[in-house]
């Protein structure tokens, strides 16, 4: 049996109105892949930064070894051989990657980095665990997959023993996934210790050696994995419930194309970024929108929204072309958006639910009438986004923060989609959310999907484009590079596709 490396006990931690957690158990055995799972605002990822010392416990008891310990900061657990890798990535995209692996345990003398040393050690960690990369080429021009590997060497520079992933495959293809799997597994056979956050409760089971699962703040279950456990007795211990499935009726309700882009192209800083991209979006439509992160699918979003402008071709709404409209106007002629960063781009955090549910429509009812805010309007609409689309929150006085992701994203998509767009744009509507969440999430789309709006959806969740999608394109370095049939089509297929594979 092997011992306990990291011990966890009655660790509690409360903020404002909120228990983030309630008393959680956990133990991790040494050399062990250990998953934890459970919805959204049930405590993972603030058990995780108090583990990692970025939270400090109100009350509980930390074991490292079997010693007890007390965390100050992150560089307290660093130096006790605990690394953390973040959904959302540290890298300086201007460095190259020994540059940013190395970034503040810089090898050498206090007047000079030796870049051979750091090479050489950095190779080294490359092939003893698999992590293809090349310490030589510019962090900003990798592909997600490769930047999550730099950040996995980060850890190990400095000599991470306990690695915790946030949501590593959030944004990974089927093939990149694998890859990651084949290497947690070889640092686990050197006798390290992989502790993972994931929504995907199948890679879970296909990977984890051991599932704590949280909910409400607490642990209420430890499964050992090779004892059988399927993704359904996992959805109910974290949401009480069966696990959903996106799942939506096939088919567009009308041959009338509400969005048309006719062979548009852009160009950034002197780079073709979208090239002679063509594509149309029917009436009661789903097209969803296939390619590994940065192939051109954040400059057509932009490009439709008019952060951008195309150097060639023509957009239209409705029939009426929109090209030189400014965002406002696209906005005020039905282009809703869901950003595929709510906290970054979606809302203010700072700011109460009811003011939230302004933003993009401030000159448009019920938030504004004849130019001037109406607040008792406009918390009576927020009152009404909260119980239609089921954000939870103690009241629509909160601010955003406070709230859980699935529930920021729920308020994102309840404001979208009670301004009734002719086109709603939704990026990536379910990352990082719970199980609950996402049945929440697709609902909301299937209804506007059914009441004959239009969707543009763009995913990283091959599963959820496949199963939501009329019709599946796949964009591969600023390029729509295969038009599939979503019933004909398999992840690894989409996969192939989008990593520039396809025939």
């Amino acid at each position: 049996m092997k011992q306990f490396v990291i011990e966890l006990s009655g660790i509690k931690k409360r903020y404002p109105g909120v228990v983030a957690n309630d008393g959680v158990d956990l133990a991790v055995r040494r050399g062990t892949i250990h998953a934890i799972v459970g919805e959204n605002g049930a405590g993972k990822s603030t058990l995780m930064k108090i583990l990692y010392g970025a939270v400090r416990p109100d009350s509980g008891n930390i074991k490292f070894n079997g010693e007890s310990v007390q965390f100050q900061s992150a560089r307290d657990a660093i130096d006790h051989g605990i690394g953390m890798v973040f959904q959302h990535f540290k890298l300086a995209g201007n460095f190259r990657v020994w540059e940013n692996v190395v970034l503040g345990s810089e090898p050498g003398s206090k007047v000079r980095i030796s870049e051979a040393e750091a090479l050489s050690d950095i190779g080294a960690l490359c092939e003893k665990y698999g992590l293809k990369v090349d310490p030589l080429a510019i962090t900003g021009d990798l592909g997600v997959g490769e930047r999550q590997r730099v950040e996995i060497l980060k850890v190990l520079y400095r000599g991470a023993k306990v690695i915790i992933l946030d949501e590593p495959t959030a944004v990974l293809v089927p093939q990149e996934v694998d890859a990651l799997f084949n290497s947690l597994r070889g640092l686990v056979s050197d006798g390290v210790t992989v502790i993972f956050i994931s929504h995907k409760l199948d890679e879970v089971l296909s990977v984890a050696d051991r599932i704590t699962v949280i909910r409400a703040g607490r642990s209420v279950a430890e499964l050992e994995v090779d004892q059988g456990v399927s993704s359904r007795e996992l959805a109910r211990l974290m949401i009480g419930s069966e696990l959903p499935r996106p799942e939506f009726v096939r088919g567009r309700l009308s041959d009338e194309v509400i969005l048309g882009l006719e062979n548009i192209s852009s160009v950034h800083d002197g780079v073709k970024v979208l090239t002679d991209v063509s594509l149309d979006v029917h009436v009661g439509e789903v097209v969803g929108i296939a390619g590994v992160e940065g192939n051109g699918q954040t400059e057509l979003t932009e490009l439709i929204l008019g952060l951008r402008r195309q150097t060639t071709g023509r957009m239209a709404l409705g029939g009426i072309e929109f090209g030189d409209w400014s965002v406002l106007q696209r906005r005020d002629a039905g282009i809703g958006y869901v950003p595929s960063d709510r906290q970054h781009d979606g809302l203010m955090l700072s700011a109460t639910i009811w003011e939230n549910v302004a933003l993009g429509h401030q000159r448009n009812p019920p938030a504004s009438n004849n130019g001037f805010i109406t607040r008792e309007l406009l918390r009576k609409h927020a009152e009404e986004i909260v119980q239609k689309f089921d954000v939870r929150t103690p009241s629509i006085e909160t601010v955003a923060l406070a709230l859980s992701g699935g529930n920021q994203q729920k308020l994102v998509i309840g404001r979208e989609l009670t301004a009734e767009p002719r086109v709603l744009i939704a990026a990536h509507p379910t990352r990082g959310i719970d199980v609950g969440a996402q049945s929440a999430v697709w609902e909301s789309l299937r209804l506007a999907k059914a009441a004959g709006k239009g969707l543009l959806l763009i995913s990283a969740d091959l599963d959820e484009l496949i199963n939501l999608s009329d019709v599946l394109l796949v964009m591969y370095e600023g390029r729509i590079v295969a038009t599939l049939d979503p019933s004909e089509v398999t992840p690894e297929i989409l996969g192939t596709y989008m990593t520039g594979g396809g025939s």
